[in-house]
């Protein structure tokens, strides 16, 4: 091996030291309830949309294969999500995915629509978890011990896992819906309030999978 070789495969070697170092300190809540067999992360993307879903995940890892490189899943890019939600559904014990649609959450409001895809996800899983790590909130209606942590997707390997596996999810229903309802940019812009998309809505009206609570201002 070549003096360059050598200092590539150190850097590799220290990046990769890094990234372990950076995944035990994601992992503090993981250990602090180490006693409990099934730790599950929660979380949800899509609160904020004019159009489409509120998706939420449950993610129980493994305790003795970490998953590197996980994080709040905005702060990933798209490629780095995709590649990370195939590690995850290889590698996790159990995933849950809840999806409450438009019309629902017009109906119940968009709190109660994530909540309500909070507890999907759970009962989607094919085992029953312990204790749930939250990203922020506490589930009403769920016997499980909930720990409800503050920005939790970044602080949680298991909330960043659940975020992934929703935002993914999430992503890919919004790019099939682009197909069937063009206009709206949805596929770039995911449903958010976007120049594009707020033209689109002006010019063509809302779709099927618009929330009519959340477009009042734009039509």
């Amino acid at each position: 091996m070549n003096k360059r070789e050598e200092e590539k495969l150190c850097r590799q070697e220290e990046k990769l030291r890094k990234e372990i170092e950076r995944t035990e300190r994601l992992s503090v809540y993981e250990k602090e309830y180490g006693m409990y067999r099934y730790i599950c992360g929660i979380d949800e993307v899509g609160r904020g949309p004019l159009a489409g879903p509120v998706v939420a995940g449950a993610v129980i890892l493994p305790k003795d294969d970490p998953v590197l490189y996980l994080n709040d899943s905005k702060k990933l890019s798209e490629k780095k999500r995709e590649m990370l939600y195939d590690e995850i559904m290889e590698k996790a014990v159990a995933t849950g995915i809840g999806i409450v649609g438009p019309q629902r959450i017009d109906e119940i409001n968009i709190l109660q629509a994530t909540y309500e895809a909070m507890r999907m996800a759970i009962a989607d899983l094919p085992v029953q978890p312990d204790i749930l790590l939250n990203d922020a909130v506490t589930i009403p209606g769920v016997e499980i011990l909930q720990v409800p942590i503050i920005k939790g997707d970044a602080k949680s390997v298991s909330i960043a896992a659940a975020s992934i596996i929703a935002k993914v999810t999430r992503d890919r229903l919004m790019v099939e819906y682009d197909k069937i309802l063009p206009g709206y940019d949805l596929a770039s812009n995911k449903g958010y309030g976007t120049k594009a998309h707020i033209a689109g809505l002006k010019e063509h009206g809302p779709s099927p999978i618009h929330r009519a609570t959340f477009i009042k201002n734009f039509v």
